[in-house]
């Protein structure tokens, strides 16, 4: 499996997906507090040591053969995981300002990133047809 590769079907690890929604809302929660420094440690580190680690180590062929690694595959380009962190700095920007409605929509905006491939028919992507 190429780099590349490696690199989209991380995102899907169960290690992963948990890492980042835990931190995510964990930063959340502290950038309502204005604990900037502690929120920025928080949201990326681990998620940095995860992503470093599954890069690494771990054996993700069976990600890439799963369903949602299919799914992934065909949908989730670099545009969509630009829009999915575009997403992520709205919702800690709403707990900045202390505002639960743009911390809501952000949530929401997240999960549409997720799920953007159930609007069309499916289509292969080949990594070559990616988004540099």
């Amino acid at each position: 499996m190429e780099l590349r590769d490696r690199v989209l079907y991380h995102q899907i690890h169960p290690v992963k997906l948990l890492t980042d929604g835990v931190t995510a809302a964990a930063a959340t929660a502290l950038l309502w507090r204005h604990w900037l420094t502690s929120a920025l440690v928080v949201g990326f580190l681990p998620s940095i040591l995860v992503t470093l680690a599954l890069l690494r180590w771990a054996d993700l062929e069976p990600y890439q053969h799963s369903a949602f690694g299919r799914y992934v595959g065909r949908f989730m380009t670099r545009r969509v995981e630009g829009a999915r962190f575009a997403g992520l700095a709205v919702l800690w920007g709403g707990a900045w300002l202390r505002r639960p409605m743009l911390i809501a929509l952000s949530v929401a905006w997240i999960a549409a990133c997720w799920l953007w491939g159930i609007r069309a028919p499916a289509r292969q992507i080949s990594r070559y047809d990616r988004d540099p």
